[in-house]
Formats: structure tokens, C-alpha cells, sequence
């Protein structure tokens, strides 16, 4: 009797660079514009208005936060 051999799928990964940040990170998939793909940290410096995170993670990354009072 011989064994089976169960076939692992092997992940394929792609590593991009921020174009504005220098910042590497890896996705799973391939992207179409690699040169147009900006870190989460380089949007919320482009667009400061969409930053939308609580204020644990602002606080996290040492940024300053605005705490609205109700």
C-alpha cells in the first residue's frame, strides 16, 4: 500500500511598495494599477476629512484626536 499525499494549495502573494510612503505591505490578489495603490496612512494624509477612526487607534498611532463631546 502506498500513501496519499494530500495536496497543499500554495498561497500566491504579490508585494507592492506606496508610492508615497515607501511603505511595503502584501496582498493576495493581484492589482491592475499597482502604481495607484496608497497605504491606509498615506489616504488618511490625502483625505484627513474620511478619517473615520475611533480614537483608541488615533491615540494608538500617536495622532491627535478630536474627542466630540454630546
Amino acid at each position: 500500500m502506498g500513501y496519499r499525499s494530500k495536496r497543499r494549495r500554495e498561497k500566491v502573494t504579490y508585494d507592492y511598495q506606496c508610492s508615497l510612503t515607501n511603505e511595503a505591505y502584501v496582498l493576495t490578489e493581484k492589482a491592475a494599477n499597482p502604481k495607484d495603490l496608497l497605504s491606509v496612512k498615506a489616504y488618511y494624509e490625502m483625505h484627513p476629512e474620511m478619517d473615520d477612526r475611533p480614537a483608541v487607534v488615533k491615540k494608538k498611532l500617536g495622532l491627535p484626536t478630536t474627542e466630540e463631546k454630546h
